[in-house]
């Protein structure tokens, strides 16, 4: 099985963020490989895997990384694929604002698609919606997904009105 998606992060610290990404991978069933990849530790690595990702039949690269976030944007000035860039806590960021600024201002012409802090879930969800532009089977079950999230609140609000407030309108 070839993977279309490829999750890379600069340190296996940020695999409990990137993990969620690997999830919602899972659920849709698209195949994905995932690495560790440090755009400081291992340079050259990181130059021949953003380089060579498309030939090997990825479609779309995740990246996350912490600190000084450097690995999303390397990566999409070196790969002609689009790159979802994960933003991560950790021990030497500065609550995560170093590792989103680092990541999300890109100059231009080296565009780095951004998910909130930690957000390893809705970049797992970007790149089904980014392959699903191409595949009416999985567009199919984006919006079924969708759908699931929509009929979550409508059970939480019905779920609400259990809660009995004197002044309470609705």
């Amino acid at each position: 099985m070839t993977p279309l998606v490829s999750i890379i992060m600069g340190s296996t610290s940020d695999m409990p963020v990137m993990q969620e990404a690997a999830k919602i991978l899972d659920h849709f069933e698209i195949p994905f490989e995932i690495n560790a990849l440090s755009a400081h530790r291992v340079p050259d690595a990181v130059m021949d895997f953003a380089k060579k990702a498309h030939q090997r039949g990825i479609r779309v690269i995740i990246a996350g990384a912490g600190g000084a976030a450097h690995l999303p944007g390397v990566v999409a000035a070196l790969t002609p694929l689009p790159v979802i860039g994960v933003p991560c806590r950790s021990s030497i960021s500065i609550d995560g604002w170093d590792s989103l600024l680092s990541i999300v201002q890109m100059p231009p012409g080296i565009p780095v698609a951004t998910v909130g802090l930690d957000g390893g879930q809705n970049a797992g969800i970007l790149s089904v919606q980014m392959l699903a532009t191409g595949n009416d089977l999985l567009l199919k079950k984006v919006s079924e997904f969708k759908e699931t999230l929509k009929n979550k609140i409508l059970k939480a609000n019905e779920e609400l009105k259990a809660f009995p407030f004197k002044f309470r309108v609705n």
